[in-house]
């Protein structure tokens, strides 16, 4: 295993130099998801929840938490996102919503943080406008689903059961 890159030889946490590195496409999709009440559930399907269209507003919110990750994580370098999209799909039988973040950049470092940070924004955000109607709602399985580009190359998470 790697060692740990936010640490100096001394132990000292530091920003980790990527100054050498090479400017690459990088790409991070993160996966997570929320489960609720059916009628809860039901809500943010039809769009009928009186606080407006939650995937909408979760959708920008999920944006606008990829673009700011650097200011949320201290070791995290700020870089610029050539692309965040924000993809949703709803699950009759267990009244959950799926989202996937989708974060691009070419530059030296990767990705995975601002897709993995827009994510849970996305799902606090659905958690958030809901939390009026359901309290137990329950996020879950928030993780690295793949990545690409750099030196560390393709990984792509195994499937869990």
């Amino acid at each position: 295993m790697s060692q740990l890159t936010h640490f100096n030889e001394s132990g000292d946490a530091h920003m980790v130099d990527v100054g050498d590195k090479a400017v690459t496409h990088r790409v991070a999709i993160a996966g997570g998801l929320i489960r609720m009440l059916p009628e809860t559930y039901a809500m943010v399907c039809a769009g009928t929840h009186k606080k407006g269209d939650v995937l909408g507003i979760s959708r920008v919110a999920g944006i606008m938490a990829a673009k700011k990750t650097s200011e949320l994580i201290p070791l995290c370098h700020p870089i610029g996102l050539t692309k965040v999209s924000v993809d949703f799909a709803t699950h009759d039988e267990d009244h959950s919503v799926s989202c996937q973040v989708r974060a691009e950049t070419r530059s030296q470092t990767g990705v995975e943080m601002e897709a993995l940070i827009g994510l849970q924004v996305v799902l606090a955000t659905i958690y958030d406008m809901c939390k009026a109607v359901d309290r137990g709602m329950v996020i879950d399985n928030v993780r690295l689903l793949e990545k690409s580009g750099g030196k560390s190359g393709h990984y792509v998470a195994e499937e869990q059961g």
